[in-house]
């Protein structure tokens, strides 16, 4: 042996390791499995606490221990504890050292410490620490259980975890207070994470930067418009000078001014956009002076236009000059219609304003090119001729557009958004667009004694494939500096240099790969998604400084005094919460280190769930409960450990004094009473493998004379499994009384009346007769031997006892002869009715009102329930009573009269009532009592009647309580509640005309369930089986019928389900759409994208009840689907579609 347990280590895995892994039965050679085995054995070593090949000078250990061939010495870390070792102890007999297994170190005692000796290698580390707990209980039996075994079963002695040593709690051992959330305190304090407030000065506007706007839902198109009319400088100093409507406001309290008109609102939003310390403001003021739905996307085009025209109209009645005009000075041009007859060369011209030239961008590439189209030349002709006035006469002519002058801004709208005539819906045209920095327009005007130079100023972006959907964002250059910036709502970007820079929002989707953008010259841009462009008119003159009217600054001051008195509240309270946590982290730091409870000393067990709330930064600890970890008994239960942790009993009197609750588990808490439970139960369950061996081999001796026992076969089959059981219930006997694990409550259902004799039936109870004897059935008993029932009694003490020579119950006895007698003359009247009504009782040759023979001048009539009962009864005599009379009263109302028609019992209630031969009316009197006697009798009609046979009944119909049984009957099939009806899904019209007609689609299967059915009803008739057997036989009829039935073939009356179909419960009050929503979750479709119909009617209304729709009972409903949309933005189109377009109608852009 080697004397070093360094080269053991190094012997080991440098010589036995790789020899192992070549000798292994699998024939493993691949180089990647000798890695995985070589790894699995140095991670089980090294967490176990041995030591690898180490030099000499390493602090650890040697622990001796010894074994069958000797002392062997093992190198274990210093602070390993001692339930470890046996999971290196394993990792080492996967292999074998020269032949030989290697020794294990096994502690001593078995209550020195739990140690899972027997737990596999794959085993949890939880699984481990519960088995070796309870490894005691294989040697010692429950009445000498003692304090040391107790403390055994609580894991008392288990060794405290060191930090750093386990990634994770283990759950299993109490002692292990790592991982429970004290690395938050322990490690580098960051007091960002004693708050969960954002820093103020995030919200505070950087020095030189512009302001920014709250999206309010879909309102990104109106602070687009918002900030380029901002950095208009004249149309911001115009408004500034627009008096307020009531100045009472503005000179007596500021504070509480509010604007009134737009323009109020306008300007007071211009003020916090120039003079505001926020990053962003909210807009909503104004949107909600608007009237705009914050929800609904609009036309950014048509806001543009309305709202510049009610600015106009709302300027419109200022005295000052530079703020009426302002609207017609920035942003207002002049062009002429100008029309040329070709015949005579008069020219008309129809001079008009613009605020915004709308340019056509389909088929062109350039801006350029756009505006050439919009002034090209048009000819009239044909049916658009113009009338010429100096002809006097239509004629073909010419017509153009001729710009007369041009605005300080102008307004270039690309038509991006078109009307699709294939689909009849607004579509999105996404080609490039080139234009330039500059645009010279002189070539385009008509007076070209000026200059007409613009520079852009501004473009504004749609970005998404849809017309019906997307985002805007606009890029704005500031007059003042001549930057460029990007406005996205909240979100200012300033772009680097003085040049425009069109990024991300030229991708249209941006999941896809996108072809790549052309390229582009100095001062040439291209973009796929601007739909606005603005230019302003070259100038040399300097920008203009536009300031704030006092009493707007003074709005603007106060809004900022308020602003910041809500960042010095936040500051405040990150400061109070970073000083709470600099508390608790002292707190946390000093008693965590007292935590663990040193051996010897008085400890407490606290719940883990509690201290981990303790730990937890971002909730405050409630007070402590320990009620889900009580027994029974009131102590703790042994199965709670993993929930618990035991801590010292000074740092539990903190815990309770501060927070409170409880109740306290001190180390008197432990209980006894559990403990020995449990130890009989486990020694029962190790000796019962043992034990069904031994009762398997008595089974099989003969039980001479009378010393033996009664034992139940189906007790004798599962009495293992009941002991299981047993065991496992008398082991949860102890749960505690709440129903409680981690604080949430158990689920515990009520079991139903079935469920609750199964379990009362316990373990030879199944021989017990209902008054307490042995059972008189000897098939279901056997005899075993007095030392089987002795060692089964060891399982059932309470089990019912019958010794061999007791007999069975006499009661019993007596009334089993009852009933055999009464089964006799059961069995003799069921051949008696039969043989007298053997065609009532197979449905065979029954009376046809279509076919009815002359000879025979009445009928009878019994109800259909007396029917099904009696032949019920004939069928199985023993099984069903006897029927005693026939009850027709049921078929008459209170009057006497009867409630059915002659043609309604052939067709809708046939259900109901049986026609019946006269002879075997007159058998059923003498069979039966006869309450009510009901014929239906045929006369020859009057020759002036133009029908040949007149049906009477006796007695005549009532045709009042007819009228109430119809009304009735149509009110119970539309006010029902949980009635079945079925939904059937198609796919095409193919499949719903085979559904239509049933009989022509009817699989094996269904014949097959229907030959079933008819074989249960003919059960033990001879006749009925040969009727509908493959044999030719002889018709055998009435005497005295013609009968049109066929012969053998019985449809069931039940609905046949088919394939695709699916039974829901519904009731008549619930609404179409409530139906499409249980159809929704049956056949994942939406309810969009179902097509119900019933009976060849179409079901639309969503919010009609079903009754009200005619969908009865047992009422079949179609489902057709439509296909899905895969592409969710298609989606929101279609939504979008399906909805009225109503544009601003309603809102303040239209005067409402």
């Amino acid at each position: 042996m080697l004397r070093s347990s360094t080269a053991f280590f190094f012997f080991f895995f440098f010589f036995c390791l790789p020899r192992r892994l070549k000798s292994s039965p699998r024939g493993v050679k691949d180089t990647g499995r000798r890695r995985s085995l070589f790894r699995d054995s140095v991670a089980l070593l090294e967490r176990a606490g041995h030591a690898p090949p180490s030099p000499p000078s390493s602090r650890w250990r040697d622990v001796r221990a010894e074994s069958p061939r000797g002392g062997q010495v093992a190198r274990v870390a210093p602070r390993a504890p001692r339930e470890a070792w046996p999971e290196a102890a394993r990792a080492w007999g996967r292999f074998r050292f020269r032949g030989r297994p290697v020794p294990l170190p096994l502690p001593a005692s078995p209550c020195s410490g739990p140690v899972p000796a027997r737990a596999g290698p794959g085993m949890a580390p939880r699984l481990q620490l519960e088995k070796a707990a309870w490894r005691w209980t294989e040697t010692v039996p429950p009445e000498a259980v003692t304090q040391e075994h107790i403390e055994a079963a609580y894991r008392i002695g288990l060794e405290p975890c060191q930090r750093g040593a386990c990634r994770r709690n283990c759950r299993g051992n109490p002692n292990c207070l790592v991982g429970i959330g004290e690395h938050v305190w322990l490690g580098e304090i960051n007091e960002n994470n004693f708050h969960n407030i954002d820093d103020p000065n995030f919200e505070r506007r950087k020095k030189n930067a512009f302001v920014g706007l709250t999206n309010l839902g879909a309102t990104c198109y109106v602070n687009t418009f918002l900030q380029m009319w901002f950095l208009n400088l004249e149309l911001r100093q115009a408004l500034y000078l627009c008096p307020v409507a009531r100045p009472e406001y503005v000179t007596a309290e500021s504070k509480d001014y509010e604007p009134q008109t737009i323009c109020e609102h306008l300007q007071y939003l211009f003020a916090l956009l120039q003079n505001s310390k926020r990053r962003y403001i909210d807009p909503s003021g104004f949107v909600k002076a608007l009237g705009l739905d914050t929800g609904q996307q609009q036309d950014a085009q048509e806001f543009s236009k309305l709202f510049m025209s009610l600015l106009e109209d709302t300027l419109s009645s200022q005295k000052n000059p530079d703020v009426c005009d302002i609207v017609q000075k920035q942003f207002c041009g002049e062009y002429a219609y100008v029309t040329v007859c070709n015949q005579c060369g008069r020219e008309s011209k129809l001079i008009s304003k613009f605020y915004e030239l709308e340019l056509n961008i389909q088929g062109h590439k350039q801006l350029s090119d756009c505006i050439t189209e919009f002034l090209k030349e048009e000819k009239l002709e044909g049916d658009n001729r113009y009338f010429c006035e100096t002809c006097q006469s239509k004629q073909n002519a010419t017509r153009r557009i001729r710009l007369l002058s041009l605005p300080c801004t102008l307004n270039l709208q690309l038509m991006r958004f078109v009307f699709d005539r294939q689909t009849g819906h607004k579509k999105k045209l996404n080609a490039y667009i080139e234009f330039s920095e500059l645009l010279d327009l002189e070539p385009f005007m008509e007076d070209k004694a000026s200059v007409f130079v613009y520079e852009l100023s501004a473009i504004l972006i749609h970005r998404g494939v849809s017309a019906y959907s997307g985002h805007y964002i606009a890029h704005v250059k500031d007059p003042q500096t001549g930057e460029w910036y990007r406005f996205n709502d909240e979100e200012i970007e300033k772009m680097e240099g003085r040049k425009l820079q069109l990024g991300a929002e030229e991708e249209l989707e941006p999941s896809k790969s996108q072809s790549r953008r052309p390229k582009c010259g100095k001062g040439i841009y291209r973009s796929r998604n601007a739909y606005m462009l603005v230019y302003r008119l070259q100038s040399r003159e300097k920008s203009l400084a536009v300031e704030i009217p006092a009493f707007l600054q003074e709005l603007v001051e106060h809004d900022n005094s308020r602003f910041e008195e809500w960042c010095q509240e936040m500051a405040e309270m990150r400061k109070q919460s970073v000083a709470r946590g600099l508390v608790k982290h002292e707190e946390v730091k000093e008693l965590y280190q007292k935590l663990p409870a040193e051996a010897g000393c008085p400890y407490d067990f606290v719940s883990l769930e509690w201290l981990q709330q303790w730990l937890d930064e971002s909730t405050p600890p409630k007070a402590i409960d320990n009620t889900a970890c009580l027994c029974s008994h009131g102590k703790l239960h042994p199965d709670k450990i993993p929930t618990v942790k035991r801590v010292s009993e000074d740092v539990a009197d903190y815990f309770y004094k501060r927070y409170g609750g409880g109740p306290r588990l001190t180390g008197k808490a432990l209980c006894k009473d559990c403990v020995v439970e449990r130890c009989r139960v486990l020694r029962l369950k190790n000796r019962l493998s043992e034990d069904y061996k031994a009762v398997c081999n008595l089974l099989k001796a003969v039980v001479r004379g009378s010393d033996g026992f009664w034992v139940g076969k189906s007790s004798l089959r599962s009495w293992r499994q009941l002991a299981l059981e047993q065991l496992d219930d008398s082991d949860e006997e102890a749960e505690p009384s709440n129903g409680k694990m981690n604080g949430d409550a158990k689920e515990r259902e009520e079991p139903s009346v079935e469920k609750r004799e199964e379990e009362e039936l316990k373990f030879n109870e199944d021989i017990v007769c209902p008054h307490g004897n042995l059972c008189i059935l000897e098939n279901e008993r056997r005899v075993v031997c007095r030392e089987a029932w002795e060692k089964l009694q060891r399982y059932f003490r309470n089990a019912p006892e019958f010794p061999s020579g007791r007999d069975s119950c006499l009661q019993c006895k007596i009334l089993e002869r009852e009933g055999e007698e009464n089964e006799a003359l059961h069995k003799m009247m069921a051949n008696e009715q039969k043989a007298s009504l053997p065609h009532l009782f197979q449905d065979k040759s029954r009376p046809c009102l279509s076919t009815w023979p002359e000879e025979v001048g009445e009928l009878y009539v019994v109800s259909r329930f007396f029917v099904e009962e009696w032949r019920k009864f004939v069928r199985r005599p023993t099984r069903c009573s006897p029927v005693s009379s026939v009850g027709n009263r049921e078929l008459l109302c209170p009057h006497g009269g009867l409630m059915f028609t002659v043609a309604s019992m052939t067709k809708e209630d046939s259900k109901l009532v049986a026609l019946i031969w006269p002879d075997e009316w007159e058998k059923i009197r003498k069979l039966f009592v006869v309450d009510h006697a009901i014929r239906v009798i045929r006369r020859e009609a009057p020759e002036e009647s133009a029908e040949r046979l007149l049906y009477m009944t006796e007695p005549e119909l009532c045709l009042d309580c007819r009228e109430g049984l119809l009304y009735q009957q149509q009110r119970d099939l539309r006010e029902y509640t949980q009635a079945t009806i079925y939904v059937r899904k198609v796919v095409d019209d193919k499949k719903v005309m085979k559904e239509a007609a049933p009989e022509l689609n009817v699989s094996s299967s269904e014949a097959e369930e229907e030959r079933e059915e008819a074989r249960a009803e003919g059960e033990h008739d001879p006749d009925f089986n040969q009727a509908n057997s493959n044999a030719k036989r002889q018709k055998v009829s009435h005497p005295n019928s013609v009968v049109c039935q066929k012969q053998g073939i019985r449809r069931s009356t039940r609905h046949r389900r088919i394939r695709g179909e699916k039974a829901l419960l519904v009731s008549a009050n619930q609404t179409l759409k409530d139906l499409k929503i249980q159809i929704m979750h049956a056949f994942s479709v939406a309810p969009f994208d179902q097509n119900l119909s019933i009976d060849g009617t179409v079901l639309s209304d969503d919010v009609a009840t079903l009754g009200s729709l005619g969908v009865t009972p047992e009422s079949v409903v179609l489902l057709k689907a439509d296909e899905p949309i895969v592409d969710y933005a298609a989606i929101d189109d279609v939504m979008q579609v399906c909805i009225p377009e109503e544009g601003f109608k309603g809102t303040g852009l239209l005067g409402h």
